[in-house]
């Protein structure tokens, strides 16, 4: 089994997902994945938990099995979701001047990759 997080950055709806898919395949093939949504993805948090949302299923399962690690507080404050995120419990990163560490995931021993 292997640890490994996934650092969504990309805003782009279409790029996003693939993070949500990977992490639920990675998942269910039996690795620790974590998720982390940062920089300009930070936006998509409100759209995603939207029915209509093609995505909004993969998001919501992501959820539910607790691969959803946290979101950017600093970034999540410049895009206008902070109070979206503690709307619907998300963890607030921001070890690293207000962003997630990636250096503390390594340290836990964590494969690092960025969308």
């Amino acid at each position: 089994m292997r640890k490994i997080v996934i650092f969504a950055f990309n805003g782009d709806l279409m790029c996003f997902a693939h993070g949500l898919f990977n992490a639920l395949d990675m998942a269910r093939k039996g690795h620790e994945v974590k998720l982390v949504i940062e920089g300009s993805a930070t936006a998509l948090i409100k759209d995603l938990m939207e029915e209509k949302n093609p995505f909004h299923k993969f998001y919501v399962e992501v959820k539910q099995q607790g691969l959803l690690d946290g979101i950017c507080m600093a970034c999540a404050r410049k895009m206008g979701t902070l109070e979206e995120a503690r709307a619907q419990g998300i963890p607030l990163l921001g070890e690293a001047y207000g962003h997630p560490a990636i250096v503390d995931y390594m340290d836990q021993g964590y494969e690092v990759i960025t969308l």
